[in-house]
């Protein structure tokens, strides 16, 4: 069934619309009907109350933790939504301040400022440090918002291979200091950046190192703070992001920096000073996920058995799943169609991952993401491993984009 297009005639744009037009027709045309053959490469069956879901970011499975959710019920009944303006015009004791007070204490950082998301993070954080004057090293697998980030502050952005550090020195000794920015665990494919090895390059050519831990806060470390702390990183790695939409499951962003950086970002950070603050619910109900985080290691043991019962066995079944030492499992198929035919695979079993293709992913390194969770059960581990043994020859395993190069290897 073919996807249904726009209908351009309905329109009577002149002049320069016309290129957006262009554009959007060139989607349905080139990407739709030739890459996707027709259908849509996000839409397939819907899922119901059976379904293994893995698309989730909910690593923890807190979303509909019942002491989180008391919490900003009774926030929302007692406060509304509170004063709707922006952060910067927040002063004194109050309630975003005493989160960012414990969240500080948490991480092991000075200070912390919320954002209203991850991406806000990254784009005000890298806006605030960076000028046209600024050489940006940024590992080619890092999160979009850093590269955007780039974009706003006007920088030079120089990417180096993933986790290569021998290119990034390479490309440091020749344009000089500048910024690194690189995630804790890559959202794409769930490998680990080798922090200490970065931090140290760092080091020695003075530049200012920026870390994304989104997917690695809550669920990495002692108490989940993150791998940067867990490591003893925290005095020499000079800004970390998050975004608290994955383990925290709640809809906001966060940056630890000095005492004096706080202010100085609310007032130069064009997303910290022209977007409203985040809403009374969501701050107590991020408080108390916080308590639920520190308190209930368990979920984080649970969640790292599971991923590494999935891993080793998808391995053993020729998948290479390699790069993934972390909740995020890719089974990176190639072409888009490719993964069309994968995702239709898995769903008539039941099981839902995340499709990642371009602009998330290089040319035909599309992907399906599998995020595992700490509420997986034997039952749902056993029936994800028995589907994708069963599924092997009717998706080509041996003809994926990393077979192949696993094969080369």
């Amino acid at each position: 069934m073919k996807t249904q297009k726009t209908l351009f005639s309905t329109h009577n744009f002149t002049g320069s619309s016309h290129r957006y037009l262009e554009r959007e027709r060139s989607f349905y045309t080139n990407r739709v009907d030739k890459a996707w053959n027709g259908v849509h490469i996000m839409h397939g069956r819907i899922p119901d109350n059976n379904s293994i879901m893995l698309v989730s970011n909910d690593y923890l499975a807190i979303s509909r933790h019942p002491d989180i959710l008391r919490a900003q019920a009774d926030a929302i009944l007692a406060n509304g939504n509170g004063l709707l303006m922006s952060g910067i015009f927040l002063h004194g004791d109050n309630p975003q301040a005493e989160l960012e007070k414990r969240l500080a204490v948490f991480m092991k950082a000075e200070h912390t400022v919320m954002c209203q998301s991850g991406w806000s993070a990254n784009v005000g954080l890298l806006q605030a440090i960076a000028d046209d004057k600024t050489p940006v090293y940024i590992d080619l697998f890092s999160h979009m918002s850093f590269w955007d980030g780039i974009k706003h502050a006007g920088a030079k952005s120089y990417a180096f291979y993933h986790n290569n550090l021998e290119h990034l020195e390479r490309k440091i000794k020749k344009h000089g200091p500048g910024i690194i920015a690189v995630d804790s665990v890559y959202s794409t494919n769930g490998s680990i950046c080798p922090l200490e090895e970065i931090t140290e390059l760092g080091l020695k050519y003075n530049c200012v190192l920026v870390v994304d831990e989104s997917h690695s806060l809550g669920t990495h470390g002692t108490y989940g703070e993150g791998l940067v702390a867990s490591l003893g990183l925290e005095n020499k790695i000079h800004f970390r992001t998050a975004s608290l939409a994955k383990a925290f499951a709640g809809r906001a962003g966060l940056i630890t920096c000095s005492d004096s950086f706080s202010d100085y970002f609310k007032f130069t950070s064009t997303p910290a000073i022209f977007s409203s603050t985040l809403l009374l619910h969501e701050i107590y109900a991020l408080n108390k996920t916080l308590d639920v985080i520190i308190a209930e290691s368990d979920r984080r043991k649970v969640l790292h058995k599971n991923a590494g019962i999935l891993r080793d066995e998808l391995s053993s079944l020729g998948y290479n799943v390699d790069i993934s030492k972390a909740q995020i499992i890719p089974l990176e198929v190639g072409t888009e169609a490719q993964t069309i035919n994968l995702r239709n695979a898995l769903e008539k079993n039941n099981i839902f991952g995340s499709i990642f293709c371009p602009p998330a992913t290089a040319q035909n390194r599309a992907l399906v993401r599998l995020s595992v969770n700490s509420s997986l059960t034997e039952e749902q581990l056993n029936s994800i491993i028995s589907a994708c043994a069963a599924i092997r020859t009717e998706v080509d395993v041996a003809s994926w984009s990393s077979t192949k190069r696993k094969n080369r290897c």
